[in-house]
């Protein structure tokens, strides 16, 4: 298992692991959501999403693909342990979008680290926009470079016992933000235990469910040293500072292009077809 830790940096660029206290967590996430993209196309193409710890290993390092949430944080967790570093997984409500009386399904898993005693959440495996890590703490915030705020509050619901807030501009993450500055719920959570039935069940719902996003199309994402990129469906966002651009896709050749160039993922033109993006 040790050489999966070495081939899990290289994958990420780093030349050693980092240190496991609070800096180390930070630059390890931080490289991950910048090398692993963010994605859902193993989904549309009809390949199950397994989210065994050899499963996770092989598409995301040694193949070099992508996934989302349920395959980003095993990855994540597992590596975590090996460099001796304790987590457990949470089970997440996204709110992006959401109207505030609407109770959404838990379809996002993040992680609950441990610190020497201090609890983190620690997340690498969010596609709509970078959060760092950040202790458990009621009011605990953070900014990234690209200029969205996350902030952490504790608010004792039913729905969720803590709420992650994001703010900042709409172009910082896949375009389900409102187009303000104001907070926004990102997701809401609990520190109720999750087994591993509950893990696969969320993972299998959000795959299966028709009316799931990532069954509703392309979503791809990555972070960006000071910004952001993602590619809902045709439509490809690039954040970079302080310039963004938004643009359409005219037709398959140019979308695998974008997703080769940018994304690091290479899909043949039949698989592209078989996604439908530009069917008359």
């Amino acid at each position: 298992m040790g050489d999966r830790l070495g081939a899990y940096c290289a994958r990420l660029a780093l030349d050693e692991v980092p240190g496991a206290d609070a800096a180390g967590l930070a630059l390890l996430q931080s490289a991950h959501r910048q090398a692993i993209t963010f994605e859902n196309l193993d989904v549309l193409l009809g390949c199950p999403i397994l989210i065994g710890s050899d499963d996770v290993f092989a598409k995301l390092v040694t193949a070099g693909r992508g996934g989302y949430c349920f395959e980003q944080n095993r990855l994540y967790a597992d590596m975590l342990a090996l460099m001796g570093i304790a987590s457990r997984p949470l089970l997440a409500r996204p709110r992006l979008a959401i109207p505030d009386n609407v109770i959404p399904p838990r379809t996002h898993v993040l992680l609950l680290a441990d610190l020497g005693g201090e609890k983190w959440l620690a997340d690498a495996g969010f596609g709509g926009s970078y959060v760092p890590p950040l202790p458990l703490t009621d009011g605990a915030e953070t900014r990234t470079p690209d200029g969205a705020r996350h902030r952490l509050r504790h608010i004792g619901r039913a729905d969720g016992d803590w709420l992650l807030e994001r703010s900042g501009p709409r172009a910082t993450t896949d375009g389900r933000a409102q187009p303000h500055g104001d907070w926004q719920a990102q997701y809401s959570f609990d520190l109720a235990p999750v087994a591993q039935a509950d893990m696969d069940q969320a993972n299998h719902w959000t795959a299966t469910w028709p009316q799931s996003r990532f069954v509703l199309g392309p979503i791809v994402s990555r972070v960006l040293p000071g910004g952001f990129m993602a590619l809902s469906g045709t439509s490809l966002s690039i954040a970079q500072g302080d310039q963004s651009e938004r643009r359409e896709l005219q037709d398959a050749q140019e979308w695998r292009a974008a997703l080769a160039d940018l994304f690091a993922i290479d899909l043949d033109l039949a698989q592209v077809s078989q996604l439908r993006l530009f069917d008359s």
